[in-house]
C-alpha cells in the first residue's frame, strides 16, 4: 500500500481508504454486519489507514461498526466522520443562514454523539456533511469547531462538498479555515479538476474523493437488466433509461482504451489517483471480495498518461441525484 499526506494535517493515509456509507444499512440494501466487520478488518490487514463514516449513516450504525473495528486493532487507522445538517436537507440549498443547518450547539452535540458511537476520545477529521461557500464568515459553526479542537475532541476539520458542486468550496479553501474537503470526482465527473483541485494544491488542503465508481456505474456491472433491492437509493439514481445510458458510456470507454469491462473499476480508481492533489479515494466496500479487489490499486501506480488523456473525452455533465 502506498501512502500520501492528507494535506497539511500531516496524516499519512492510504491511497485507497474505506467509504463506510454502505455498511450503515441506510439507503444501501444488503449489508450484513458480520461481513462488514470482516471487510473492515481485511482492509486494515492490507494496509488501509483511513476510514470515512458519518453520524447519518444508519443513525450511527456505521460509526459503531468502524469504532468497534479500529479499537480492536493495534494498527494506526485514522477516522473521519460527518455532522448532518440540522434541517436534514441534502445537498444544502443556497439562501439559508448557516445557523439553520449547523448552529454551534448542533455541531457540538453531533460531535459528542459520534465520539460515543466510535468509542473514541478524539475524531481525526470532523466534517460538515454539506456546504455552501456563502456560509463563510457567518453563523456559529466556526467558533464551535475551534472550541472542539481546543478541547481535543477533534484534530482536523473538513467539509463534504455538495454533489457535483466542487467550485462551491473554493472560497473556504482560500480562507485557510479548512484542513480537508471531500468531493465527488470520477471519470464521468471531472469538474473538480477545473478549480477545486488546483486550489487544494495551492493551499495545502487534503482531498478525500468519494463516489469513484459513480454509484457502481464505473464498475461495468450496471446494465439495463440490473435490479436493486426495494429501498435501495440506486433505484432512483439509475431510474428511467439511465442504466442503458451508463452501459453505453462504459462500453465507449472500453472501446477507446482497448480494455475489458472487468478492468473498468481499476481504471476508474487509477484515474483519480493519477491527480497529485488527491490524498485518498474512498470506495464503498461491503465485502471482503471488494476490499481485496480495490486495495490492490493503492500501489502508487497511476494510469499511463495516454490513458488519462483519452479519459478526458468521457467527461459527462449530469446529476443523477436530482
Amino acid at each position: 500500500m502506498n501512502y500520501r499526506k492528507l494535506g497539511r494535517t500531516g496524516l499519512e493515509v492510504s491511497e485507497v481508504g474505506y467509504g463506510a456509507w454502505g455498511i450503515g444499512k441506510s439507503q444501501w440494501m444488503g449489508a450484513e454486519d458480520d461481513e462488514s466487520l470482516r471487510a473492515l478488518g481485511r482492509a486494515i490487514d492490507l494496509g488501509l489507514t483511513f476510514i470515512d463514516t458519518a453520524l447519518g449513516y444508519g443513525d450511527g450504525h456505521s460509526e459503531r461498526l468502524v469504532g468497534q473495528t479500529v479499537r480492536d486493532r493495534d494498527e494506526t487507522v485514522y477516522v473521519s466522520t460527518k455532522i448532518p445538517p440540522k434541517n436534514l436537507t441534502f445537498p444544502a440549498p443556497s439562501g439559508l443562514h448557516p445557523d439553520e443547518t449547523f448552529p454551534a450547539d448542533h455541531v457540538r452535540e453531533c460531535t459528542e454523539t459520534s465520539l460515543k458511537n466510535l468509542g473514541f476520545e478524539t475524531i481525526d477529521v470532523q466534517q460538515l456533511h454539506v456546504w455552501q461557500d456563502e456560509w463563510l464568515g457567518e453563523g456559529g459553526w466556526q467558533e464551535a469547531v475551534e472550541d472542539l479542537k481546543k478541547e481535543g475532541k477533534i484534530r482536523h476539520f473538513g467539509v463534504s462538498i455538495n454533489d457535483h458542486q466542487p467550485a462551491n468550496a473554493v472560497k473556504l479553501i482560500e480562507s485557510g479555515l479548512v484542513d480537508t474537503v471531500q468531493v465527488i470526482y470520477n471519470v464521468f465527473d471531472q469538474s473538480p479538476e477545473d478549480e477545486l483541485l488546483p486550489a487544494c494544491q495551492e493551499h495545502g488542503v487534503g482531498v478525500i474523493v468519494r463516489v469513484p465508481f459513480d454509484e457502481g456505474a464505473l464498475t461495468g456491472a450496471i446494465t439495463p437488466e440490473t435490479q436493486f433491492d426495494e429501498g435501495d437509493f440506486r433505484n432512483h439514481y439509475f431510474r428511467d433509461d439511465r442504466k442503458r445510458e451508463v452501459q453505453e458510456r462504459v462500453r465507449a470507454i472500453v472501446s477507446e482504451l482497448g480494455v475489458t469491462e472487468d478492468e473498468i473499476a481499476e481504471i476508474a480508481l487509477r484515474y483519480i489517483l493519477s491527480h497529485p492533489a488527491v490524498s485518498t479515494v474512498i470506495p464503498g466496500m461491503r465485502s471482503v471480495r471488494n476490499v481485496e479487489r480495490n486495495m490492490r490499486v493503492g500501489d502508487g501506480e497511476g494510469l499511463p498518461e495516454d490513458q488519462v488523456q483519452l479519459l478526458k473525452n468521457h467527461r459527462w455533465v449530469r446529476n443523477f441525484y436530482a
